[in-house]
């Protein structure tokens, strides 16, 4: 744990733009702490409390404490404790099942269009929602909205406060456990095996090794919480007897040269290994702003999941033989690669002209762009740190017969965290 609160040290010393992020982290604790204190929580009299609350969010990244609900501070004291629970073998997974009340503007989240409806059906809906409401929190992330507004029907005698009309119970789950490749993509199909619909979904992993995901879901009987809650332990049990050592073994390059790459016409077949389920929904990548152009494509920074993430674009005007293998390849080493200072895969989309590779994003840029755009000075600490980081990342692909290809300061991006390595293949 030194070590990783020492890597985030050092990134705050050289990437200035984090500066402004860890204040806003630093407020959002502060906040926190104000209101447990506020509320005599018996938790907060416990000696070195500040410290262990501290401790919380500093080992969660930024957005963490940019979404969380600093008004609902008991949801980051449960977040804490489940992450606590995640330590133990006993009682990992740790999970939390709750009813919240969920605020929606009209979105389509009562299926059929509201204006649609009579004014007797949207009076049963509003009675239905509001029988429910006030006795339930809402959800530790997102989901809110401004409720301020009145929605007249057509009906001119009617008139439905939105905050009524809007309003409706979900069951909110928060699990945490080891962090793993591909944990987001079993927990939403876990979800969607027993009936649930994700409305959203917040993933997060720690500087240490854990997970805390949030899913606000319905699909479930209000009245059969922990029915619910009984359900997910017995088949999260099951994904935690997983055999991730299958998973996270790193195929040697001769290994890979026997999985033949096959390219059809609609389509780039990555080869399996029997466990992996990494293709993604093209229509689950929000694009934000393009942060790069190169001679295989575009880069993006984008969203999914309720997550800041890359997008690499391969530009399929001039999609030839040789470059489908290329990002086969690629595809099929990264999936394999877990380190903290290795820039993390999440996703491919396999099929033209959504061809793109997704990776956590990296706030702080390359060190390309700190020390000649930005015309950024390193200090022997911070030198130190970035050489040390980069040689934690290199001698792991090594360990792995895993040959970087372009190891320069471009191909080296920083967060909060430290420094992480591009992969080159």
């Amino acid at each position: 744990m030194g070590d990783t609160e020492s890597c985030s040290s050092r990134a705050v010393e050289f990437v200035p733009i984090q500066n402004r992020k860890q204040r806003l982290k630093f407020e959002v604790y502060s906040e926190v702490l104000r209101r447990l204190e506020d509320s005599n929580e018996e938790e907060v009299r416990v000696p070195g409390f500040e410290d262990e609350l501290w401790a919380h969010f500093h080992r969660l990244p930024n957005r963490y404490a940019m979404d969380v609900n600093a008004e609902r501070a008991q949801d980051v004291l449960m977040h804490k404790r489940l992450l606590q629970m995640a330590h133990s073998a006993v009682t990992r997974p740790a999970i939390e099942v709750r009813l919240v009340q969920v605020h929606s503007a009209f979105d389509g989240t009562f299926g059929d269009s509201l204006h649609s409806k009579s004014p007797r059906e949207l009076g049963a809906i509003c009675s239905d929602y509001t029988s429910k409401q006030s006795i339930h929190p809402p959800p530790a992330f997102g989901l809110s909205a401004d409720l301020e507004h009145v929605h007249e029907t057509k009906d001119k005698d009617i008139m439905i406060n939105a905050n009524q009309l809007c309003s409706r119970l979900m069951h909110e789950i928060t699990i945490s456990t080891n962090d793993k490749p591909k944990l987001l993509s079993q927990l939403t199909s876990l979800l969607s095996e027993i009936g649930l619909n994700i409305q959203e979904a917040h993933a997060f992993s720690t500087t240490d090794g854990f997970s805390l995901d949030v899913f606000v879901v319905d699909g479930w009987a209000f009245e059969e919480t922990e029915q619910l809650r009984s359900v997910l332990i017995k088949e999260l049990r099951k994904i935690e007897k997983h055999p991730w050592s299958k998973g996270n073994a790193i195929y040697p390059l001769w290994e890979q040269k026997q999985n033949k790459i096959k390219l059809i016409s609609n389509q780039v077949n990555i080869p399996a290994d029997g466990i992996d389920v990494w293709e993604i929904d093209a229509s689950l990548l929000i694009y934000e702003n393009k942060i790069a152009t190169g001679s295989y494509g575009d880069l993006y920074k984008g969203i999914y999941c309720s997550q800041d993430v890359a997008i690499k674009v391969l530009s399929t005007d001039h999609l030839s033989e040789k470059l489908q293998r290329e990002f086969a390849q690629e595809v099929f080493i990264m999936r394999k690669v877990r380190h903290k200072n290795v820039v993390r895969f999440i996703g491919y989309c396999s099929r033209p002209p959504s061809l793109c590779i997704v990776t956590e994003y990296m706030t702080g840029g390359s060190m390309h762009d700190f020390l000649h755009k930005q015309k950024g000075v390193l200090e022997l600490p911070s030198l130190l740190g970035v050489a040390i980081d980069v040689s934690k990342g290199m001698n792991y692909l090594h360990q792995n017969n895993i040959i970087h290809r372009d190891l320069k300061a471009a191909n080296l991006l920083m967060d909060e965290n430290g420094v992480s390595l591009l992969p080159i293949y």
